[in-house]
């Protein structure tokens, strides 16, 4: 199955809450979860019943689109998750927020996931001063992600420069915003995650 492609907002609705999939709309009047509470099509406003698997598919689903990644390779995560010592969950969350995509966002170096992996593919992102454009590149304590130096004279990155400079930064990671240069220098940590996340309920779902 392909990545998916259609309204991003649709996604939105559908939880029920803003997953911040769409940039700086997302905080702005045009929100579509904010103009339409209710889910998309014609059923949308009734309210929907789910049993106790529906509950944990909803929360895996809501996780796996909040991040972008695919099935299969989230489960290749919760696998990793699993394996590693400590609380399956809380791994399989610090994983995904070690994601260079999410690390770009979380910099602020990009206004949505989308546009990190965008940025990435492109070929605009340096690590550790090589090169690196997959997106799903997992990040360790110690490496340093920045633009390009070519690429810090694009348009569209001086713009986020000036959006970002202001930004609440998770405490694990470090920002010098006027080499948009950045350094990650602890783990990911639980509580700052701001989308609002039931990990148990993956578990559970997996482990069925």
């Amino acid at each position: 199955m392909g990545r998916y492609t259609g309204s991003v907002c649709k996604i939105c609705r559908r939880e029920g809450e803003k997953l911040y999939l769409k940039g700086e709309r997302c905080f702005s009047e045009k929100c579509a979860v904010a103009k339409r509470p209710h889910r998309p099509g014609e059923h949308g406003r009734d309210r929907k019943r789910y049993t106790e698997f529906g509950i944990r598919l909803q929360e895996k689903q809501k996780v796996r689109r909040s991040y972008g990644v695919m099935e299969k390779q989230f489960r290749k995560y919760f696998e990793m998750a699993d394996q590693k010592k400590g609380v399956t969950g809380e791994n399989l969350l610090q994983i995904l927020e070690s994601r260079l995509d999410n690390v770009l966002y979380r910099m602020g170096f990009a206004m949505s996931r989308n546009e990190a992996r965008q940025l990435i593919r492109h070929g605009h992102i340096l690590v550790n001063d090589r090169k690196t454009d997959i997106p799903s590149y997992l990040v360790s304590v110690d490496d340093t992600i920045e633009f390009k130096e070519k690429s810090k004279d694009n348009q569209r990155v001086r713009e986020i420069k000036e959006m970002s400079e202001d930004k609440h930064l998770p405490s694990w990671i470090e920002v010098d915003f006027e080499k948009m240069r950045g350094e990650i220098i602890d783990s990911p940590v639980r509580d700052e995650i701001d989308i609002p996340i039931r990990e148990q309920f993956i578990v559970e779902y997996y482990s069925r």
